[in-house]
């Protein structure tokens, strides 16, 4: 019985979506769950739709990441689940995280248009950042020596917890926030992890 059946209801669409969620490592991408079943995006949107409704004040939720859908735990519940898992979540250097956030603002950007940003060589950060699968390599500009070209993935948008890059902050607000702070001797910059 490994075959899918040629009409799925709405409450057994509603199930096999929630099982995908449930065992998918990466988030779902409506286009691809309505290709695999032979349906249309719309029925599985509404399914999404009524499973989000479903979740609704429990400890688990569906969220929008990286373009497509997780099941996840609610983060006001984090403290709890951390005692339980002590997770090692991936840190980053200040050095990755400022080369990340330059990709992610400027993309897609070349080494040596990093290099000119940080005023330092970014190799090392370059190949850790690759080699964490948060950003990729976009191609190559088409200008002397066709430097390659950076852009940030979908492993980048999840790690930081953005549904798209849309969710960045403004640089205009991280400047007057860094300027506010640099006249208060306050540091707050972001780190992950």
């Amino acid at each position: 019985m490994n075959e899918t059946p040629d009409v799925i209801s709405d409450g057994q669409l509603k199930n096999i979506v929630e099982c995908m969620l449930f065992v998918s490592p990466q988030p779902l991408i409506v286009q691809h769950v309505a290709q695999s079943l032979g349906i249309e995006e719309h029925a599985v949107e509404d399914a999404i739709h009524q499973l989000r409704l479903d979740y609704t004040g429990r400890g688990l939720q569906i969220a929008r990441i990286a373009g497509g859908y997780q099941m996840c735990t609610r983060p006001e519940y984090s403290d709890y689940i951390s005692k339980l898992l002590k997770p090692e979540r991936m840190r980053l250097s200040s050095a990755a995280l400022e080369t990340a956030a330059i990709i992610a603002y400027r993309q897609p950007i070349t080494q040596p248009e990093i290099e000119a940003i940080r005023g330092v060589n970014s190799d090392a950060v370059l190949k850790t950042l690759l080699e964490r699968g948060l950003i990729r390599q976009a191609g190559r500009k088409e200008t002397v020596g066709r430097p390659i070209l950076y852009v940030t993935t979908d492993e980048f948008l999840n790690h930081f917890g953005l549904s798209d890059l849309s969710e960045l902050p403004d640089l205009e607000d991280l400047n007057l926030l860094d300027k506010k702070d640099k006249e208060s001797g306050k540091d707050t910059s972001v780190h992950a992890g």
